[in-house]
């Protein structure tokens, strides 16, 4: 007997578990301010994608804590559907007291993926480089014109 194979659907072949982005903005946790739009959590995505490809990001709590501590500059991008918030509430607070610009995205699994990684990432940083230049400043521009919780 021979197997006959399935043929894919539309639905399959673009991911089907494609969440839009109210329905991750539903899961988003109390401390989430200010949280991206959808227009520069893309932007963000595409920005930590490059930055990935020539490892300029620091990827974790532990590891963005340490280089902020050793004085590191760069954008830090938290993932705002993190439970429980108490794994990394402390680190926006470093953040402001270092002058370094945040901001959250809806989704940690976005976050992970765009940082060619399978799992879930709760923050990153950003660091600047010549090669995506020109995407860095933009996503520095609009996350320092972000209000800042109070």
């Amino acid at each position: 007997m021979t197997k006959v194979k399935k043929e894919k659907t539309g639905e399959e072949e673009t991911g089907g578990t494609e969440k839009s982005y109210q329905e991750l903005i539903a899961n988003v946790n109390p401390i989430a301010n200010p949280l991206a739009s959808r227009k520069l959590s893309k932007k963000l995505y595409k920005c930590v994608k490059k930055a990935a490809k020539i490892k300029q990001i620091r990827r974790g709590v532990k590891e963005v804590q340490k280089f902020l501590n050793k004085g590191e500059r760069g954008i830090v991008v938290f993932a705002g559907d993190t439970l429980p918030i108490e794994v990394y509430c402390h680190v926006p607070i470093m953040c402001e007291d270092r002058n370094m610009p945040y901001a959250y995205v809806p989704s940690k699994v976005d976050l992970g993926s765009s940082a060619g990684s399978k799992r879930p990432t709760c923050v990153i940083m950003i660091k600047p480089h010549d090669e995506y230049k020109e995407a860095y400043d933009e996503c520095l521009e609009e996350v320092t014109s972000l209000p800042k919780p109070i």
